[in-house]
């Protein structure tokens, strides 16, 4: 994932491990809470991702048309790392765990890894590597990620 440097809103594009463009994430700008839109190259909306604004704590929402097929939670008190707990429609119990430099995350259902997520540091915009499993909702865990983004580093 990788942001634009220029851009109004959460604007990026998601490339393949081939450098291939997948996805584009579009950010709403004027709008209450956060809200992104993540399409296909076609321009066709796959998932959305808004917040919960009247909730204790972070709460995102994913949909999948009218659809809400997960519930992204951050926890509240954990002590040096950032852990999010996500409802979703699969069977198991699926957690992304930070370390305490908001910079690397992992993906665990039922306490198995099922992603990674590293971001770059020395990059003028924010970079991520995502590797997703075999088997698993590849839109799903990349909305995750962005979710985690948008909470750990809404300051920009």
């Amino acid at each position: 994932m990788n942001q634009k440097f220029f851009s109004l809103g959460d604007d990026f594009t998601i490339k393949d491990d081939g450098g291939q463009d997948c996805y584009y994430v579009d950010g709403k700008v004027f709008s209450v809470g956060d809200k992104l839109a993540i399409q296909d190259m076609q321009g066709r909306e796959l998932a959305r991702v808004e917040q919960k604004v009247l909730s204790f704590g972070k709460v995102y929402h994913v949909y999948r048309g009218d659809q809400r097929v997960a519930t992204v939670k951050k926890k509240l008190f954990t002590f040096f790392r950032e852990v999010f707990d996500v409802e979703d429609a699969a069977a198991g119990d699926l957690d992304a765990t930070g370390d305490f430099i908001d910079h690397e995350y992992q993906f665990t259902r039922d306490g198995q890894p099922i992603a990674t997520v590293s971001k770059r540091f020395f990059s003028l915009t924010d970079t991520y590597g995502v590797d997703i499993a075999s088997g698993e909702d590849d839109v799903l865990i990349l909305a995750c990620a962005v979710v985690i983004d948008l909470c750990c580093h809404n300051d920009r």
